[in-house]
């Protein structure tokens, strides 16, 4: 959610940044449309109105291409809505934001009987990290592009950060950039090259836990962040471990039928990272066995 969160801040604020990157345009009267859409109302993470292109572009972050309902059904049903309540252009692309050899991150379409519909994918590890690096908005991303050297990508997007000249800009990109940077550095590392107090003290980043926080109320997950932002973090990483748990056994019941109360509590027991692996994997499962298996081995 904190992930969500952060790429929503940075596609309201920069608007410019992403149109230029992902449409190759120029447009300067932009509005930022609502990302509730009607007819039962279903959340969009970013929707963007070029108003002088007469065109919607809409975004969908994600880190893991598991979803409930698929994404593709997702991505369909939010063209309709948006079509219907806009009824112009609607430009939409997913970005994947973290390496995996899923073969969903490749699905760039919808097809059932009489009804196919495209849109555009983006896997951000595959990009050259260049482009990234010209744009304040797009630095957090930068961090997760194509690289050789992990290492000296995330030194040069944290010297681009310290060129900023405005310190509030520079804090708020600072703290966007360690958020994102967590999906794939360690932590230690991050605090390397990027001010750690930045985090402490940016008022961005309590905006962000505070939308995610209200986010988490309205859809029932418990909250944290009551002692301090040390504590706020890491109450945020075990609501993000348990909301990952939640979809995985939720998938798992769908591939495998009901989970015996034994394996719930291994799953339990899982990391973030793990359950991450899992999503990725249970789709091969037939029976129990395959995941018993597959939790043998990590345990082992």
């Amino acid at each position: 959610m904190t992930y969500d969160n952060t790429l929503k801040y940075l596609v309201e604020q920069y608007p410019e940044d992403f149109i230029r990157y992902l449409l190759a345009s120029e447009a300067t009267d932009i509005q930022i449309l609502k990302t509730e859409l009607n007819q039962e109302p279903i959340r969009a993470d970013s929707v963007t109105f070029l108003q002088t292109a007469n065109q919607i572009l809409h975004l969908e972050f994600q880190t893991l291409p598991a979803s409930t309902p698929p994404l593709p059904l997702r991505m369909l049903d939010y063209w309709v809505r948006l079509y219907r309540q806009y009824n112009c252009d609607i430009e939409q692309i997913v970005i994947f934001l973290k390496p995996t050899t899923s073969e969903a991150v490749f699905v760039d379409q919808f097809t059932a009987r009489n009804t196919t519909h495209r849109y555009r994918i983006i896997r951000i590890w595959e990009q050259d990290p260049e482009s990234l690096l010209l744009s304040p908005g797009l630095l957090p991303l930068a961090t997760l592009a194509r690289t050789d050297s992990p290492q000296s990508l995330l030194q040069q997007v944290a010297v681009q950060v310290s060129m900023i000249e405005e310190e509030a800009t520079k804090q708020s990109i600072s703290v966007c950039t360690q958020l994102l940077a967590g999906l794939v550095f360690e932590p230690e590392l991050i605090r390397q090259f990027l001010r750690r107090e930045d985090m402490r003290e940016s008022s961005i980043y309590q905006e962000i836990l505070e939308e995610g926080l209200q986010e988490g109320r309205q859809r029932g997950i418990e909250q944290g962040i009551q002692q301090g932002i040390e504590q706020g973090i890491e109450q945020g990483i075990e609501q993000g471990r348990q909301s990952e748990l939640r979809l995985v056994i939720r998938l798992l019941a769908r591939r495998l039928g009901s989970i015996n109360s034994q394996l719930q509590s291994r799953l339990q027991e899982l990391s973030l990272a793990q359950l991450e692996n899992l999503g990725e994997v249970l789709l091969d499962f037939a029976t129990e066995a395959d995941l018993m298996n597959w939790l043998n081995t990590i345990e082992s």
